[in-house]
């Protein structure tokens, strides 16, 4: 049985840290995206979810609102994908890898398993 504070935590959300950051290359491991890479552009912690550039398109039917000036019809727009599906890519060896948080006195940085370079900064 979980505790109160265990239950709200997961409910939320919170937590846990997610290895995605926004502007990461990510590749996606899992769906029917598996394979393609892309830019975060958004990430929504509490979700669990981000948003990446070309990557899960929904299609939405829009009603026409001249008040607006838009258009009717079909959009294709990208919807969140859980992060759990993706993957980081390391900027200097180019492949996707799992990130390690090593501890240093100046803090914590995200770094790459395979060739221990620094993943982007804050």
């Amino acid at each position: 049985m979980l505790r109160t504070n265990q239950r709200n935590k997961s409910e939320a959300g919170g937590g846990r840290r997610n290895h995605v950051r926004k502007n990461d290359e990510v590749v996606v491991i899992s769906g029917r995206d598996r394979g393609k890479r892309g830019k975060v552009l958004r990430v929504n912690p509490s979700q669990g979810t981000a948003i990446v550039e070309r990557i899960n398109f929904a299609k939405k039917a829009t009603k026409k609102n001249p008040q607006k000036n838009q258009q009717g019809g079909i959009l294709e727009r990208e919807v969140p994908i859980r992060v759990s599906n993706l993957m980081v890519v390391c900027g200097s060896c180019g492949e996707p890898t799992r990130v390690r948080r090593p501890r240093t006195e100046a803090g914590t940085s995200r770094t790459c398993v395979k060739c221990e370079a620094a993943l982007g900064s804050r």
